[in-house]
């Protein structure tokens, strides 16, 4: 099988991390409903995480309910985590992993105190705050500080494609929280679905893109 197609963004690379995001894998049938198609991308998104230098570490994903809230997780964390649609660690022994298919996916990351987010916020969970509520996690629970924090927003659906601008928000959301930098890739799901998966324009029946961060 062919590695599973990713990318990755500047602003994450220059950081004591590995991250990637995947892409539609050329030839998979996921035309079905979301665990089916995400049986069917484990292969994959495993073969790239094994090819990032992460099959060793705890992978742990966050069960996704569309709720503002944040879980701190370790090696003996259960996956994925319930009631919940943010992970944020210090630990380099996990990984952590985020599906999307039109949501946003958000890294956050302050790497003087080595600590790591990730983030799922859709339209709902951008509107409860989930970004916020993560960024103040961070502070809390590690200490790190919102200016010299780095935010990257990954592909989302956006408008004309969809009537609700959540991307926009999530970035005067990080504004607020004084970010120091915060990064938006601008790409829409929808706009590009040779490349992307979309929940909107496959009505339903589509696989997931992965959100991957863990530290080095």
């Amino acid at each position: 099988m062919r590695p599973c197609p990713h990318e990755t963004f500047p602003a994450l690379s220059a950081l004591p991390v590995i991250h990637a995001f995947t892409q539609r894998v050329p030839g998979l049938d996921v035309k079905t409903d979301r665990e089916t198609a995400l049986a069917r991308l484990g292969n994959p998104h495993t073969e790239l995480r094994a090819s990032l230098g992460l099959g060793a570490r705890h992978f742990i994903t966050a069960e996704q309910v569309h709720s503002a809230n944040v879980a701190i997780v370790r090696t003996d964390t259960p996956t994925p985590m319930p009631g919940v649609d943010a992970l944020i660690t210090d630990d380099p022994r996990v990984c952590l992993g985020i599906y999307v298919a039109d949501c946003a996916p958000v890294w956050l990351a302050d790497p003087v105190r080595r600590t790591i987010g990730c983030v799922h916020s859709g339209k709902k969970g951008t509107e409860l705050g989930i970004v916020t509520a993560t960024i103040a996690r961070m502070v809390v629970e590690f200490g790190c500080e919102p200016a010299r924090m780095v935010a990257q927003i990954g592909p989302c659906i956006r408008p004309p494609h969809y009537e609700n601008d959540f991307a926009a928000e999530i970035l005067r959301q990080c504004r607020a929280a004084d970010i120091g930098q915060i990064h938006d890739c601008g790409t829409c799901t929808a706009e590009n679905v040779a490349r992307y998966y979309s929940y909107r324009l496959e009505k339903g029946e589509t696989g997931r893109m992965l959100a991957l961060i863990s530290l080095t």
